[in-house]
């Protein structure tokens, strides 16, 4: 029904708990101080806040490591996810093996009838923006 454990999440992963409200503690601050200029999406710290949440702190913080690294003017840019697994060959005493150092984790984009669709555009109307007016709309 419920999580019977003693304690909240928060308190059982503690180091976790502390290693997110110092980014939040940074994202609510610093962040603004020295310019949202992240070349990703999402941002490089909420991609380690989402990290460390799924991951834990030693593997989802040499994620984030990983991603601010390769967040530099001749680095990667575009959309980079966290994966959703950990990579083929990890091991606890090898770090460097969690992080994706060169490229990103974007989605794979195939087109298909169905992404075509999507990437169309219904707002365009053809009669000049007439009967979108307030006093044209007609209601059923």
């Amino acid at each position: 029904m419920g999580d019977d454990r003693p304690f909240p999440k928060p308190f059982r992963r503690p180091g976790v708990a502390v290693a997110r409200l110092l980014i939040r503690v940074y994202q609510l601050t610093l962040s603004s101080v020295f310019g949202r200029h992240c070349r990703h999406l999402p941002s490089c710290s909420s991609y380690t806040d989402e990290a460390i949440d799924r991951y834990g702190l030693w593997a989802g913080g040499w994620m984030g490591a990983a991603r601010i690294c390769r967040c530099h003017p001749f680095g990667t840019h575009g959309l980079d996810l966290v994966p959703e697994a950990l990579p083929e060959g990890h091991r606890w005493y090898k770090p460097w093996t969690y992080g994706r150092w060169r490229s990103t984790y974007a989605p794979a984009m195939t087109e298909t009838s169905e992404t075509k669709a999507s990437m169309i555009c219904e707002a365009v109307e053809t009669d000049g923006g007439e009967a979108s007016t307030p006093a044209s709309r007609t209601v059923p």
